[in-house]
């Protein structure tokens, strides 16, 4: 690919033009930051080539060195050739204006989560000053601890991983945004290493990809740790254990929100008495639920 293009690719326009046609004919997947192939062309391109990420049209018509030229191929060619998603090419992800650090330990952050936390979580949270200790279970690359951590003011935050890879990626993130005072970060399967810790808000993106899911799962989320999305037969084998031990870590007025996926029906059926309460995101209302302390007993 690069030897014959590079030849005849002079501008930034000729070399999107090129990778969505590329992007296109290779049937890739969209599905970590970006919807569409010109979407994802954009911003590998942009990032390749240290411009602002939001400013395309100045630059399109701008002409690129042979050197330039060449580095812009061999991102595209990976991306085509080897199915790698986008963010662990620049290692760089997005959510909301945050950006965070990302490679192959870590699941790429996609998280309705984050867009509940612009708001404080209200109305469910009607004084966010009252939040002063927080958990964010299953954290991976820190990225909802470090919006908890944005979110909230007075809190401290204990972020916790099973994977000790996953936790050396959030640690990073964790420096970068010097938060290192806030955010603690802790080996743990699910609340294994938390006893005795309670919590006025617990959140969690926990695994949730069900075995007939993980089976048919594009390439592309191929290189994201397995152990980051699937979650036993019908995916809510983490969520039973979150629901089951959360109410012991909450503190009396404290309140769960936990993400899961396509599986609403399948949680309400798993837990007929408890009464969830189901936040509404930018996809609908069936993605992120919330309970309070007193409605966990009933698990």
């Amino acid at each position: 690919m690069i030897t014959q293009a590079q030849s005849q690719l002079h501008t930034i326009r000729d070399l999107l033009r090129f990778a969505v046609s590329q992007f296109n004919k290779a049937g890739l997947h969209f599905g970590h930051g970006s919807a569409t192939a010109y979407d994802e062309a954009a911003y590998l391109i942009l990032k390749t080539l240290y411009l602002p990420l939001d400013q395309l049209d100045p630059f399109l018509d701008a002409r690129v060195t042979e050197a330039e030229c060449k580095q812009v191929l061999e991102i595209i060619e990976r991306r085509v050739k080897d199915r790698i998603p986008a963010a662990y090419l620049t290692h760089e992800a997005w959510l909301g204006e945050f950006s965070f650090y990302v490679d192959e330990r870590v699941i790429i952050p996609r998280s309705f989560i984050a867009e509940l936390l612009q708001t404080q979580l209200s109305p469910w949270i009607m004084d966010p000053d009252r939040i002063t200790t927080a958990l964010d279970l299953c954290t991976g690359s820190g990225c909802l601890a470090i919006l908890l951590a944005h979110a909230f003011d007075n809190a401290y935050i204990d972020a916790a991983d099973i994977s000790p890879q996953a936790l050396a990626v959030a640690h990073k993130n964790v420096q970068d945004y010097g938060l290192q005072e806030r955010i603690g970060l802790i080996e743990s399967d699910l609340f294994s290493a938390l006893q005795g810790k309670r919590y006025d808000l617990i959140i969690s993106n926990p695994p949730y990809v069900n075995a007939e899911s993980m089976a048919q799962l594009p390439q592309e989320y191929r290189h994201e740790p397995d152990n980051a999305l699937a979650s036993g037969e019908d995916g809510l084998d983490a969520t039973r254990q979150i629901l089951r031990q959360a109410a012991r870590h909450l503190t009396d007025d404290g309140i769960l929100v936990v993400e899961i996926g396509h599986n609403r029906d399948a949680l309400e059926q798993a837990f007929p008495r408890l009464p969830f309460t189901w936040l509404e995101t930018s996809a609908g209302d069936g993605f992120v639920f919330l309970l309070q302390k007193d409605q966990l007993q009933n698990c």
